[in-house]
């Protein structure tokens, strides 16, 4: 849901809901006494109390069918189903952006050596003079230490590293649709973790997301936009990543794509990502299940089976649904993985949950670990295979993860719909402009409550104007028009036109500011 600032602090309010159109007819909720908004730490996940009513046993099931939706109650999806998948085992031949990374993880020194290599393609229409990348490690103190930078096999010196920007000076222009090589080498030296972040390592685990340089998005010039206490900054092109690791082999490490041995490494590729992020522990216990030819893998600690087999049982549920509803599941594997933050954070096949969500969970689908689950899963497509600007248009991609919540449980959980819309969304108090930027929110509770909670209820209505067989329809076209690339509001909105010809102006009025 968030993604790398504060990012205690955002999805914890994931949810979004404003007050819908007359014509639209939402799920009825009681006002909570205690006013949401009243604290200055931000409460967004509901209390820790669970409703007892326990998720059904683990047993095999049809997945779900693209028919029209009666109401049913569904058994869970078995351990392994096959609804159509991509073909994600081997590269596809583009100008994407190539890494290989060779990283050396030192578990208990808590350092991290890189050799990186980044095959640029310049697909940008435009003759570049110099390359801009993201550095986020060097937003830390004393964490970041850059070795050498190389060009196609010649060292180079005219570079600098400013706070999260590095910009390399080519020594000759590169022309449009023409490659080159950088090789870079650094070290990294861990900070601690902070309880409203994931970079870094605590007591047992390593957690290494946005780790090393990665060329930023070019349109119009270099796009790396400026941090924010809540909200997500950072644009990504779609690339093919292949990692290798060295570490102590009592090591488990989670990751975002499946292992392979190489060599004395361990080899990770992933294809058509945004990015890759991986966590490591000595104590790391792991569930698995599948979905068709994706596995995934549930990390989790002692004492917490329980909640990791439950996640583990919604997370076939979603990916089940979602590959049908949206697009086929866009990698090879997906990896959920426990750590302590304040919420959840979505990565390129890898999802990080709260230990407090963990420690909440009584076996019930309503939960916030299944919740927060499930949208961070639904990133997998609204943020992974379907890129937006997450600082400028944010809503894009939370604004449909949250929703994507509520398809969830209007399908295998049908009559926990009312609950869904008080729990996530109407709790809050939601209202604001959809098409809030992170940097004109205000506040964190502002923010939140315009892009995501509001981004819920318009889509709801959205949905009820569109009707059920458009709305769908226009979800898998947008995905597949925009798979591996990036969309904006106004694209959004061209492929909406496309599969309905109701008039959708009055929503556009009520819950943006901007003209679609």
């Amino acid at each position: 849901m968030l993604r790398r600032s504060l990012l205690g602090l955002f999805i914890l309010l994931l949810a979004a809901c404003a007050p819908a159109p007359a014509a639209v007819a939402f799920p009825t909720f009681i006002l909570v006494t205690q006013d949401p908004n009243s604290s200055p730490t931000p409460t967004p996940f509901q209390p820790s109390f669970e409703n007892a009513t326990p998720l059904p046993t683990f047993t095999p099931a049809p997945p779900p069918t693209d028919t029209p939706e009666p109401t049913f109650t569904p058994l869970p999806i078995p351990a392994t189903v096959v609804p159509p998948t991509a073909d994600t085992s081997t590269p596809v031949t583009s100008s994407r952006t190539n890494y290989i990374l060779y990283a050396t993880i030192n578990f208990d020194q808590r350092t991290v050596n890189v050799d990186e290599t980044i095959r640029y393609y310049n697909s940008t229409g435009t003759t570049l003079n110099d390359v801009v990348l993201s550095v986020q490690p060097n937003r830390y103190s004393n964490c970041f230490l850059l070795n050498s930078v190389a060009q196609d096999n010649t060292a180079l010196t005219a570079y600098t590293v400013n706070d999260q920007r590095m910009t390399i000076t080519l020594p000759s222009p590169l022309q449009p649709n023409t490659a080159t090589t950088f090789a870079i080498n650094f070290d990294l030296f861990l900070p601690v973790k902070r309880s409203t972040g994931l970079f870094g390592y605590d007591f047992n685990q390593i957690n290494l997301v946005d780790w090393y340089p990665f060329i930023v998005p070019y349109s119009n010039g270099w796009v790396l936009h400026d941090p924010m206490p809540f909200g997500e900054h950072l644009v990504y092109d779609s690339s093919d990543i292949e990692v290798n690791v060295k570490a102590d082999p009592s090591i488990v490490i989670a990751a975002s794509a499946p292992s392979e041995a190489n060599g004395e490494w361990t080899r990770y590729r992933i294809y058509g990502a945004r990015a890759f992020a991986l966590s490591a522990s000595a104590d790391f216990l792991m569930s698995e299940s599948a979905v068709g030819s994706v596995v995934i893998r549930s990390y989790y600690f002692a004492g917490y089976q329980g909640a990791g087999e439950g996640m583990l049982q919604a997370a076939v549920q979603a990916v089940a649904l979602f590959d049908v509803k949206f697009a086929p599941y866009p990698y090879q594997s997906l990896a959920i993985v426990q750590t302590d933050i304040h919420d959840g954070q979505e990565e390129d096949g890898l999802v990080f949950l709260a230990t407090d969500f963990y420690g909440q969970y009584g076996g019930s689908a309503k939960s916030n670990l299944v919740t927060i689950g499930v949208h961070e899963i639904a990133h997998q497509w609204w943020y992974g295979l379907v890129g937006n600007d997450q600082a400028i248009e944010p809503w894009l991609d939370e604004a449909m993860a949250i929703y994507s919540e509520r398809i969830f449980y209007e399908w295998n959980y049908p009559n926990y719909g009312d609950w869904w819309w008080q729990f996530r969304v109407d709790y809050f108090g939601p209202s604001g402009y959809v098409d809030t930027q992170i940097y004109d929110g205000g506040t964190f509770r502002a923010y939140t409550n315009a892009v995501y909670l509001n981004g819920a209820h318009f889509l709801e209505a959205l949905r009820v104007r569109m009707g059920d067989d458009n709305f769908y329809s226009f979800l898998k076209d947008y995905a597949a028009r925009y798979s591996r690339s990036r969309a904006t509001g106004y694209d959004f909105f061209a492929v909406v036109r496309e599969h309905t010809d109701a008039d959708i102006s009055d929503l556009i009025s009520m819950y943006f500011q901007g003209s679609y």
